[in-house]
């Protein structure tokens, strides 16, 4: 099933399946224990992302291309960060551009396959990890470089905290359709231009492995997203380096999932 999460013409919030671009069949029920289709077909003030989170976690050089591209040692274990869910935002709503990237250009994209958490998950081996997962969803893990590598004192995630910073979307495709989450490919484009193709075969910990390191004595509750990793062509490692700009359009697509799509703007002046 794809799951989208919508606001109505009365700004209530559903889940429902899409029909077309301005409408949906609402879903009754509840997303952790259980939706049912109803006969209801609503139309769509706005598209929201397709899951509130309750954590964010993301995975950083999780594909060998893009960590050979960054010129980075393959990782023995994953590299985890966190953003925060203050960092979500919609499908089609704006990535801000913000304040504080004084010195440049230094936004940068990332598109990456997202989990998200069914049930809580706790010492899960990885033999029976994927049973946790609910299903996946498009994540752009927009990053501010210049934060990420000297804002923080080296840790990642002043630079991936940022309002905006974590579109998801377009849908939630539940696990049952995506029975392989290594089968998978994953594209960028920036402007209409490909700028990252890659394949989540390219990476370095599995989807299963993931979940297993993460939930080691450590409850994953419903409603954990796990941003996955990128895959190579990022902005900051290409000569000359290529960031966001105001007026730019970025989309992520993910093979069975769908395309999530953002517009760029530059945050309001605080004077």
């Amino acid at each position: 099933m794809k799951i989208a999460r919508f606001l109505d013409t009365h700004c209530t919030v559903h889940y429902g399946i899409p029909i077309d671009a301005g409408h949906a069949r609402r879903l009754g029920g509840h997303l952790y224990e259980g939706l049912t289709e109803t006969a209801d077909e609503i139309a769509v003030a706005r598209w929201l992302a397709p899951i509130v989170p309750v954590n964010v976690y993301g995975i950083g050089l999780n594909y060998r291309a893009h960590a050979e591209e960054t010129g980075a040692a393959i990782p023995a274990n994953p590299v985890v960060f966190m953003k925060p869910t203050t960092a979500i935002t919609d499908p089609g709503a704006p990535i801000i551009l913000p304040n504080a990237c004084e010195h440049g250009p230094e936004v940068d994209y990332e598109a990456e396959l997202a989990v998200v958490i069914g049930r809580t998950a706790h010492d899960v081996p990885v033999a029976s990890a994927l049973d946790y997962v609910l299903g996946y969803t498009c994540a752009n893990d927009i990053s501010a470089r210049r934060w990420q590598k000297e804002g923080g004192a080296g840790q990642w995630i002043r630079g991936k905290s940022f309002d905006s910073f974590c579109p998801l979307g377009p849908v939630l495709v539940t696990a049952d359709e995506i029975p392989d989450p290594q089968a998978l490919s994953v594209i960028c484009t920036l402007n209409g231009e490909r700028v990252q193709t890659g394949h989540t075969s390219d990476m370095i910990f599995t989807i299963a492995e993931l979940i297993a390191f993460l939930s080691r004595d450590t409850r994953l509750l419903p409603g954990t997203v796990i941003i996955t990793g990128t895959p190579p062509g990022v902005g900051f490692a290409r000569t000359p380096p290529l960031f966001l700009s105001a007026g730019d359009r970025v989309v992520v697509e993910i093979e069975t999932i769908g395309a999530l799509e953002n517009p760029v703007e530059q945050a309001r002046s605080l004077a």
